[in-house]
């Protein structure tokens, strides 16, 4: 963010100057979608797992949490293991509690994907190819990937290769590296029996597509929080090209450049826009300036601040948990004590 105001045109009072209430509604609209994000995890915790794993906010806390450290990696990721962490605290196996994350994953990458595959022929076919063509090709292996890996589990057991054994080796001792290359390739082979037992059945489409309609959701009101703040500026941009515009970026900042797709995020959304006024058909969307202006309010709206309350829930989690773990190794050591 420092360094888009030191070497671009804007000034604080730039960002500022598109208002505060359709700021604050791009905010809320953010934290609409986070807050679905983390409807949609205790919809496949309570529908997968069961009822008595934790509280309807103990769930929502974690998920928060998790997305902190999704939003503070590169290529988004990172997030699942606070997820997984938290389910298998609660009492949850490991594989079960992988299942969970990894039909999160497959939900938000299927819609996420489609979604930029649309935006990239849109692209294409009102005659910019570049950007069409970058989005298409970040989206696609994307895809590729998590797809085999579904149908892959669906079949066989994955194991981790067996060089990195030898690599985990390097770096902590033979017996821990032992018992950890176990107990992951354990979660592994619990996850895989997972696939296999919900894969192709009645209940789990179901599930999945309940999980992907609250997805799809969630994505409209991305669009949505872009969207309030282009019209606090002369234009004429839509839902669905706001729609359009915010898939491309989610796409380009999965690339694994970035913390949290910085840089990648805004240059995926001014690149889209910026296809838009070249397009005639639909005339001048946004001047150049006015472009800056909303991407980087709408960076901040987005988030920034989204940032600073998903940090209180992982904070609030990660230190609950230690204060747990506290006070069970001192019950049991004046219990053994006694």
């Amino acid at each position: 963010m420092l360094l888009i105001f030191l070497f671009t045109p804007v000034s604080l009072n730039d960002v500022l100057s598109v208002g505060i209430i359709p700021f604050l509604i791009s905010f809320i609209a953010t934290m609409a979608r986070i807050f679905l994000q983390a409807v949609r995890f205790y919809y496949f915790v309570r529908k997968f797992i069961g009822k008595n794993v934790s509280s309807f906010w103990k769930i929502i806390y974690a998920r928060l949490a998790g997305e902190f450290v999704t939003q503070t990696t590169p290529s988004y990721i990172g997030g699942e293991l606070v997820r997984i962490a938290f389910l298998t605290k609660s009492g949850v196996p490991a594989g079960r509690a992988a299942w969970v994350t990894t039909m999160e994953i497959i939900a938000d990458v299927f819609v996420g994907t489609i979604l930029a595959f649309i935006a990239g022929f849109i692209a294409i076919f009102n005659g910019s190819l570049l950007i069409g063509l970058i989005v298409i090709s970040i989206a696609t292996p994307t895809f590729g990937f998590w797809f085999f890996i579904l149908a892959y589990s669906a079949k066989k057991n994955i194991q981790l290769p067996a060089f990195s054994y030898n690599l985990t080796r390097k770096f902590v001792s033979e017996d821990k590296a032992k018992r950890g290359i176990n107990s992951v390739n354990k979660a592994l082979d619990d996850l895989c029996v997972m696939s296999r037992e919900n894969f192709g059945s009645l209940k789990s489409v179901k599930i999945f597509s309940v999980g992907i309609a609250i997805t799809l959701i969630a994505f409209v009101f991305h669009g949505f929080s872009f969207l309030v703040l282009t019209h606090s500026v002369d234009t004429t941009i839509g839902l669905f090209l706001s729609f359009m515009a915010t898939s491309s970026s989610t796409i380009l900042g999965t690339l694994p450049i970035t913390i949290g797709g910085s840089g990648l995020a805004e240059w995926g959304l001014w690149g889209y826009i910026n296809h838009l006024n070249d397009v005639s058909q639909i005339g001048n969307i946004m001047h150049d300036t006015d472009q800056l202006n909303v991407i980087i309010a709408w960076r901040i709206a987005s988030y920034y601040i989204p940032l600073v309350i998903m940090w209180i829930a992982l904070m609030r989690l990660t230190l609950k948990i230690n204060y747990s773990s506290s006070s069970s190794t001192s019950s049991s050591s004046t219990s053994t004590t006694s």
